[in-house]
């Protein structure tokens, strides 16, 4: 009976051990299995990296797609036949020299061309699969949106007070577009000052650029001018602290009787000369001493005569942005010259052929920041200011942004800004 007792004990602790050694087997198994799941893949353009050798290259001077290809062993038909297929997808003719492209080939005694991509921008690109079924796809790189703070002193000019402070130069030229009706930056002061929340997007630590401003401040000869975004009418626009528009809108024409006999263009044919030539402006069609407007505020910087151009034409600066030309006038009106300060909506001329025309028209021009536009296309938000029932809802969204300027903690019980508060009454509350 001892001995038994001792058999039994004996294959009990067998037992235990058995259990133990598998429940030890089975935890490095699966120890071993999480290990194999979590080792992290390696991609680029989605496609594991690690799997493949790269070539990474340039896109060289006079260099063509197909040429590229077929450096690395495709065949022409396949060439041919992606290119004809998925010219939605790329097309092979806007292929940039010094864009860059990655080849992906296998890691065979003779490597073999399995995925090639061609960067299209810093952010997209196009994926040629040559695995089984040749096929192309776009693909895009992820990008970070981050929103930022910055601010500035101005010692020489806007542009150069971003470079100072190591901000995007491009905020220049948004904080020039946002106040063009407010502040005159050919004539910003020195010490004149700036902050602005933005957001800016990268893709791989390289900047694409400025997405959207939030809001910002400009110090401008002692006065502060604000600027929130704020959506009114399904289009949004900037307002000052009190709920002002920062913008003007500009007159859809600038003549009340009309129509449009040539357009906008690069290459227009011109009926005087005879060939063609870039034609950066509206022509409106309209009797001898039809009266010719002003689009908008402004002051007359140019009038002359261009015997083979613009015959009798005036030039109107609007703001640091925008400038309107009017050409091929008959006459101009009394008291316009050089100098001269008009309002929207103001007699300027009237309708002629002078200069080069083959009839009576106006030749109507937009420039902004100095290159031309389409007059059409010209983008005039609305110049109401925030409607009643939008008055708190601008309020509350005013009041974050304007905290967020100044770096101070958003206490929104104790903010009580009205339309009718001044800006430097809120800044007091919140620093007290």
């Amino acid at each position: 009976m001892k001995h038994l007792k001792y058999l039994v004990l004996l294959l009990v602790l067998l037992s235990a051990c058995n259990q133990k050694a598998q429940k030890e087997a089975t935890e490095k198994e699966t120890s071993t299995d999480t290990i194999a799941e979590t080792v992290p893949v390696n991609l680029l353009y989605g496609l594991p990296m690690d799997s493949f050798l790269l070539e990474h290259k340039k896109v060289k001077r006079n260099e063509f797609l197909g040429s590229i290809l077929a450096g690395y062993g495709v065949d022409y038909s396949v060439i041919d036949k992606l290119s004809r297929n998925y010219r939605d997808v790329f097309d092979v003719r806007k292929l940039k020299r010094g864009n860059a492209y990655t080849a992906f080939l296998t890691k065979d005694s003779i490597p073999k061309l399995r995925y090639f991509v061609y960067e299209k921008s810093i952010a997209e690109y196009v994926v040629y699969d040559l695995c089984d079924t040749a096929f192309i796809y776009a693909g895009q790189k992820d990008i970070t949106t981050l929103r930022k703070r910055g601010s500035g002193v101005i010692e020489s000019s806007l542009w150069n007070a971003m470079v100072d402070n190591k901000l995007n130069p491009m905020l220049a030229i948004e904080l020039s577009e946002i106040y063009a009706w407010s502040i005159d930056f050919f004539g910003i002061a020195e010490k004149d000052s700036f902050t602005v929340i933005y957001d800016e997007q990268f893709v791989d630590s390289i900047s694409l650029g400025i997405s959207k401003i939030h809001g910002a401040v400009f110090s401008h000869l002692g006065h502060a001018y604000y600027a929130v975004p704020f959506m009114q009418d399904s289009v949004e626009s900037f307002f000052d602290e009190e709920g002002k528009s920062l913008r003007k809108a500009f007159l859809k024409a600038p003549l009340r009787y009309s129509r449009i006999s040539s357009g906008f263009s690069n290459n227009r044919f011109h009926p005087v000369l005879k060939y063609y030539r870039p034609h950066h402006g509206i022509d409106y069609a309209a009797p001898t001493g039809t009266p010719v407007f002003s689009i908008g505020d402004g002051k007359v910087i140019a009038k002359g005569y261009q015997k083979r151009g613009g015959g009798n034409y005036l030039k109107i600066k609007h703001n640091s942005v925008y400038t309107s030309v009017y050409m091929h006038l008959n006459s101009f009106s009394r008291g316009i010259s050089t100098g001269s300060i008009v309002k929207q909506g103001q007699q300027i001329g009237t309708v002629g052929a002078t200069g080069l025309a083959t009839g009576p028209h106006l030749d109507f021009r937009i420039y902004m920041n100095g290159k031309p536009v389409n007059p059409l296309k010209v983008k005039a938000p609305p110049v109401e200011p925030i409607k009643t029932e939008n008055l708190a809802a601008f309020t509350a969204e005013k009041e974050l942004i304007i905290t967020e300027l100044y770096g101070l903690p958003v206490q929104p019980d104790s903010l009580q800004l009205t339309a009718e508060s001044n800006a430097e009454a809120y800044i007091d509350e919140l620093l007290r």
